[in-house]
């Protein structure tokens, strides 16, 4: 009797036929849908929050745009420099190719942080305001993301004993393949869904973004960077200067926005308190 489920599922949802013009033998991939399906319940969310604030739409499609730019951008620059700089800094048209894999969590907070102070200062509002409405949804986008991992067999941990290791029989390393794994993607997704229904509670049932201004914020980054410096530790390598460090590149990028989580949680529970 098996211990460990076989996970041997496409990354394709379908394909299209060869004879088709320009989209022959191209296909829609999970992770690809999925990352576009975190956009649009993500408007559906952000619409339910600025209706509750009543703040029109017309703000909230500017607020989208700065939200998808920043976040492709940043997450394909954050691979890039992150993790490659060598080969992406030698070959620097490679960056753009986006549809070729390759994007980083960190680099898209990176890029979300600095869009949304822009976006904050054209609508005349604190930067905290506006992330403590945002990363509600940007936790939902995490579990998403993952979920997009899993399917296409990738970002997945070491071998483990335990009974839902999965072998992933789709991964893109043939050595790889062989024994069953932990499935850190549906760690970190389900961890990133819990955070997000603790988020949308504390807003809508609390009132956190009015009563604590960088509640929210706060515990977010403690939520989402401290789970992720914490599941690297059951992770494979994403490439391979990381073999040989301590703490690999996702762990000491997840530090700065752990400790930025701990301060602005504690400035505005400090503040709310007195």
């Amino acid at each position: 009797m098996l211990n460990f489920i076989v996970w041997n599922v496409s990354p394709e949802i379908f394909s299209f036929p060869d004879w088709l013009p320009l989209l022959g033998g191209r296909g829609v991939r999970w992770y690809g849908a999925l990352f576009a399906a975190s956009f649009v319940v993500g408007y559906y969310i952000m619409q339910k929050i600025f209706e509750r604030e009543k703040i029109g739409i017309k703000v909230l499609d500017q607020l989208s745009t700065y939200m998808i730019v920043a976040t492709v951008v940043g997450a394909r620059l954050g691979h890039c420099l992150f993790y490659e700089p060598a080969y992406y800094l030698a070959n620097p048209i490679e960056i753009l190719k986006v549809w070729e894999g390759g994007l980083a969590s960190h680099g898209a907070a990176i890029g979300i942080i600095i869009a949304l102070y822009f976006f904050s200062r054209k609508q005349q509002k604190t930067i905290i305001w506006t992330l403590d409405r945002v990363v509600i949804v940007v936790a939902l986008a995490g579990f998403f993301i993952r979920t997009g991992n899993l399917m296409n067999s990738e970002i997945f941990g070491h071998i483990t004993t335990l009974p839902w290791g999965f072998e992933f029989v789709r991964a893109s390393d043939p050595v790889l393949r062989t024994d069953p794994r932990h499935p850190t993607q549906l760690y970190e997704g389900i961890f990133y869904l819990a955070t997000f229904f603790f988020l949308y509670r504390s807003y809508f049932k609390k009132n956190m973004g009015q009563k604590q201004p960088g509640y929210i914020f706060g515990i977010f980054l403690i939520a989402i960077f401290g789970s992720r410096l914490f599941i690297e530790f059951l992770k494979e390598p994403q490439v391979g200067f990381e073999a040989d460090m301590t703490l690999n590149m996702g762990q000491w990028l997840s530090i700065p926005f752990i400790i930025g989580g701990i301060v602005i949680w504690y400035k505005g529970w400090k503040k709310h308190a007195v």
